[in-house]
Formats: structure tokens, C-alpha cells, sequence
């Protein structure tokens, strides 16, 4: 695989991952009453630990985002 692939697949990655957290978060900003009624139905929990949850989650994917495919991306093109 050479290294131009591997730019290209990072980039795609990182576009595609960024993509699906602002779905996630318009998502969950549009529709957070469904949603917490929607989980209601499994699982007991106030709205504020409801919306932590959330959030948390979208901050360690976006930690992930930049850890795994922006930062090699970016060695890679420092380096290539």
C-alpha cells in the first residue's frame, strides 16, 4: 500500500467520522425528547445524566476522530 493510499484512506476516514458526529449531534439537538423517551423505555435515568451520556460519548469519538485518523493523516503529510 502506498503512501498516497493511505493519506487518501485517513483523510476519507476522518471526513466520514466528522460527518457521522455532527449527525449525531443535530441529531440528538433536534430530536433530544424523542430520544430520551425512546431510551426511557430500557433504561431509567434523569435527563441530565441522559444528556452526560451523550456528550461524553461524542466527545471521546471526536478524541478518537482526531487521535486515529487526523493526527496520522497529518504525520503523513508532514512526512510524505
Amino acid at each position: 500500500m502506498s503512501l498516497e493510499i493511505l493519506r487518501s484512506a485517513l483523510a476519507w476516514c476522518t471526513v466520514i467520522n466528522f460527518g457521522f458526529l455532527i449527525f449525531w449531534f443535530l441529531f440528538f439537538a433536534a430530536a433530544h425528547d424523542w430520544v430520551y423517551r425512546f431510551h426511557g423505555r430500557w433504561f431509567a435515568m434523569p435527563v441530565e445524566k441522559f444528556n452526560a451520556i451523550h456528550y461524553s460519548g461524542m466527545a471521546l469519538f471526536k478524541c478518537g476522530i482526531l487521535l486515529f485518523n487526523l493526527v496520522p493523516y497529518l504525520a503523513l503529510r508532514i512526512v510524505g
